[in-house]
């Protein structure tokens, strides 16, 4: 049974944590492959099981240790239709992967039991490239196409789902639309380029602004994922929609992503001036409180960012 779907705990203000850059963590630092940069697909070997528990595990620790609160996310970014052809996985495999996904959440929730709240999150990718939009996707095509794999969530103990590295106004009121009609809170968290545009080139503000209009301001709050802080700090200001945002989760990079795309070598960047940049954010932006990290970032950076922004 869900614990949280109907009070989340993070709106209350207290600290709460994520993981960082799973794929690029588990691909670059411990030579783990990852098929389709699909991380649900290591799930049924033993050793990639195993991988996924450890990862999680380090930052489970650090919440307890820091006594804050965690969103724990499912390994469900790729796990829905678009990506079929490309995993060779149909349907009842899609959404046997995101119920294994949610168990294996589950069980690291148990093990901590008696630790801070720890939500469980169910993640969900856009529907293409994330760093380049393949085309424009509506709100009601959107809510048709999501709707599958939010059906499969809405059934296991899930407490939220978040649209994870979104690229497009449209397509997140989509999934914020099909959220709601199976009364799931759902985050929307979108990727901006180095002029803190979305990909797609529209303001960070006026995306936020039309999906809340879409959808009568039916996220539960926003966040900002795979972009640098310097990429975006200078377009958020004290303003309305700027107070929905809530979460930041910051790639470690300070490369485009065209040129993290191209990239041999993983750019970890510096964890210490990671975690001074949340700090001076939160300093700025006071009601954010739920903080992680992206590609390149791992339990190193958001140690130092949970050290940052509560000596902050």
């Amino acid at each position: 049974m869900a614990r949280y779907r109907h009070a989340l705990p993070q709106l209350d203000g207290g600290l709460f944590l994520t993981d960082a850059g799973l794929e690029t963590d588990l691909i670059f630092n411990h030579g783990i492959e990852i098929r389709e940069f699909a991380a649900h697909t290591l799930l049924p070997e033993a050793d990639g099981r195993a991988a996924l528990e450890r990862y999680f595990t380090g930052f489970l620790n650090l919440a307890r240790d820091t006594g804050a609160g965690f969103v724990l996310d499912t390994v469900t970014w790729k796990a829905h239709r678009h990506w079929s052809a490309d995993l060779g996985e149909d349907s009842a495999q899609l959404r046997a992967a995101n119920e294994d996904a949610v168990a294996l959440a589950a069980g690291l929730r148990a093990r901590f039991e008696g630790a801070g709240p720890i939500v469980l999150n169910g993640v969900i990718g856009p529907c293409g490239d994330a760093y380049r939009p393949e085309r424009t996707i509506s709100a009601e095509d959107s809510a048709a196409y999501y709707a599958e794999q939010l059906g499969w969530l809405a059934a296991s103990e899930i407490d939220m789902v978040t649209g994870l590295t979104f690229n497009q106004a449209t397509e997140a009121a989509g999934l914020v639309r099909a959220a709601s009609m199976l009364d799931l809170p759902v985050v929307i968290s979108f990727t901006v380029e180095t002029d803190g545009r979305l990909p797609n080139s529209q303001p960070l503000a006026d995306a936020i602004r039309e999906v809340d209009a879409q959808t009568g301001a039916g996220a539960a709050y926003f966040m900002i994922n795979c972009a640098h802080p310097d990429h975006f700090a200078g377009v958020l200001a004290e303003a309305d929609w700027a107070r929905r945002i809530r979460g930041i989760r910051a790639n470690a990079s300070r490369r485009s992503h065209a040129e993290l795309d191209e990239a041999e070598m993983l750019d970890a960047g510096d964890p210490h001036e990671l975690g001074r940049l949340y700090a001076q954010l939160r300093a700025r932006l006071p009601w954010l409180n739920v903080f992680g990290a992206c590609c390149g970032a791992d339990l190193r950076h958001v140690t130092q960012i949970a050290r940052a922004v509560r000596a902050a």
